[in-house]
């Protein structure tokens, strides 16, 4: 099974400039990098209790692109203090040396700098045996807290390695390999779509499960129908380990129309018309964007799902306004006797 939008396809840089934060970015809230540099401590206390709480609350970025330089990712993480999550997840490519490296790297920069736990993504399609192997040890010398293990996507004119043909195969390499790391798992609320139906789908999902897979994290989605009813199913199936939800803000209308057709995810009414009214206004399409996405949040934890992964796509200051809106609801509880 591919992993569309979990695959993962940025790239590491060349260079060491660092570029400007996008202007929306930079007007979503310099109050808040402001008085940032404290929370490494907030996010401490919310990873030493990650187990012990729900919902969690975590977050995605991905490496600079090729062309883009290194010192990006600064920008991001610098512009991301102010959130306070459980743990941050970094994108992988598609089994290039240089793709491990930069994952692990990013990932040791987060945990050393900032202080916040991490996982590493890691996509099957590509590799060997030989080249898991190289990126697990290279994610247990950045101390992950886990591996998130994918397919990945086919690239045009590449020829898969023919050793992991699904998540499930990689998922038994690293337990039978790794058996302490913790192993997390991509899931699919509509449906993968190459699947023949959202049941078969489940049902593949519990072979990920049953190979170790103890915690899920869906694909993106616009109407958190889907999503709750996808757990129902999973649950049925006999799959009990955490399931949170994928939730990717709204940026532009190209992205949810490719991402819809790329993953499958159903365009509810409500945020199509959104689309059609903002198509030509980026600024507030991008201001409702925000609202939505924190509007699923908050629906999502009111019904009790168990966590909330943002795709931030290395956009800052957009995740810094969902977080205002909705980081209360994720508050770490005092432990009583």
């Amino acid at each position: 099974m591919a992993d569309t939008k979990l695959a993962d396809t940025q790239q590491p840089a060349a260079s060491q400039a660092k570029p400007q934060e996008p202007a929306a970015d930079k007007a979503a809230g310099s109050a808040a990098t402001a008085n940032a540099k404290a929370p490494a401590q907030a996010s401490t206390q919310r990873a030493t209790q990650h187990r012990d709480h729900v919902p969690v609350f975590s977050l995605e970025v991905f490496p600079p692109k090729r062309n883009a330089a290194v010192g990006t990712i600064y920008d991001t993480l610098d512009g991301l203090q102010g959130v306070d999550p459980d743990f941050i997840s970094v994108t992988y490519g598609t089994g290039k040396q240089s793709d491990r490296t930069a994952t692990a790297r990013i990932c040791n920069t987060i945990r050393q700098e900032y202080d916040i736990p991490v996982i590493a993504h890691l996509t099957a399609q590509y590799l060997d045996e030989q080249g898991a192997a190289e990126a697990l040890e290279m994610f247990e010398q950045a101390k992950v807290r886990g591996v998130l293990a994918l397919r990945g996507d086919a690239v045009p004119g590449r020829e898969p390695a023919g050793v992991f043909d699904h998540a499930s195969d990689l998922v038994a390499f690293i337990r039978r390999t790794h058996p302490d790391l913790t192993i997390y798992g991509a899931c699919y609320p509509e449906g993968h779509p190459q699947s023949v139906s959202l049941k078969q789908d489940v049902e593949n999902l519990r072979t990920k499960v049953d190979a170790g897979v103890s915690h899920l994290i869906s694909q993106l989605f616009y109407d958190n129908a889907d999503f709750l009813n996808f757990v129902q199913m999973a649950r049925a199936e006999g799959i009990d380990v955490p399931i949170e939800a994928g939730i990717m803000p709204v940026m532009n209308v190209g992205q949810v129309r490719r991402m819809g057709k790329l993953c499958g995810a159903r365009i509810p009414h409500t945020l199509d018309r959104m689309l059609d009214k903002w198509q030509d206004d980026p600024r507030s399409l991008r201001a409702a964007g925000i609202v939505y996405a924190s509007q699923q949040i908050s629906d999502l934890v009111a019904q009790g799902v168990q966590g909330v992964h943002l795709y931030t796509m290395n956009h800052p200051g957009i995740t810094r306004r969902i977080w205002q809106n909705v980081g209360d609801l994720f508050e770490v509880k005092e432990q009583t006797a």
